[in-house]
């Protein structure tokens, strides 16, 4: 129930969906003579896609995310590596077979980097389907065809692909892992998502190393218009409203324990 509320509430207050809701309304209005209904539609509308695609706000509210779990050093000796799914492009690789990488497959090649400079460690992969509507392969699925091509032998892959989101990561990985008092498993994933994801597994008992990649922005950003192209700003900022979302959801439903996890502070142990 939580996941599929989860995808119905985000499909309709994403930044460039919600702008347009609220444009219909405003047409709507404009068609029954509510003049101020439309005023207030239309207006909230042009906001939400200024703000979104014009400024740096997305950027703004994504860089405390990415700076919250700084990458530590490298362990002189890794047991494993979780790397989060994400990364695959999950209805093109269904349809052709390969291994074409989403915006976030930075994942996948950091994962598969890791795993040659640790040729014993074991590679946990976790990622099931996540698609509501159509076909589409999970990672779990996919990431085996990447990382032989890449040179990591199937031996060494665990594959979880029952998973649809992070919480359902941390659990279900947790259970199929077991990891042991002292071993030392690295977890990787997107800066932006390490402090929910972080949070989970904490939660779920299972000790991991944060290893962020996939950094969105440099730090530098700051306040101002036409930082970046108007699309790469609306995905920045479509980023950073549903990770902060997320966020909000999993504290006040008591998946994690603080709303903003950072190091020794959301690990709910």
């Amino acid at each position: 129930m939580f996941y599929c509320l989860s995808k119905v509430f985000w499909l309709l207050v994403q930044p460039l969906n919600l702008a347009i809701i609220l444009l219909l309304v405003a047409l709507l209005a404009a068609l029954v003579g509510r003049r101020k209904l439309f005023a207030t539609g239309s207006g909230l509308a042009f906001l939400i896609l200024a703000l979104s695609t014009w400024t740096s706000l997305g950027a703004l509210m994504l860089n405390p995310l990415e700076e919250r779990f700084p990458r530590p050093p490298l362990p002189e000796k890794v047991d494993g590596i979780v790397v989060l799914g994400g990364g695959m492009e999950g209805a093109v690789n269904f349809a052709r077979g390969g291994y074409e990488l989403s915006a976030s497959g930075d994942r996948m090649v950091a994962a598969a980097v890791l795993a040659r400079h640790f040729p014993t460690a074991k590679v946990v992969i976790s990622g099931g389907t996540i698609a509501m509507i159509g076909e589409g392969e999970g990672d779990a699925e996919t990431a085996p065809r990447l990382f032989a091509a890449l040179g990591v032998t199937a031996d060494r892959l665990i594959l979880e692909n029952k998973s649809r989101n992070t919480y359902e990561n941390a659990v279900f990985t947790g259970e199929l892992v077991t990891p042991k008092p002292g071993e030392t498993w690295l977890l990787v994933t997107s800066a932006f998502h390490m402090p929910r994801a972080k949070a989970l597994f904490d939660k779920a008992g299972f000790a991991t190393v944060p290893w962020p990649v996939d950094y969105r922005t440099s730090g530098k950003e700051g306040i101002g218009l036409f930082r970046d192209d108007p699309f790469g700003s609306l995905q920045t900022a479509t980023t950073a409203v549903r990770e902060w979302i997320g966020l909000v959801a999993y504290w006040l439903s008591g998946r994690i324990d603080r709303l903003f996890p950072g190091p020794g502070v959301g690990s709910g142990r």
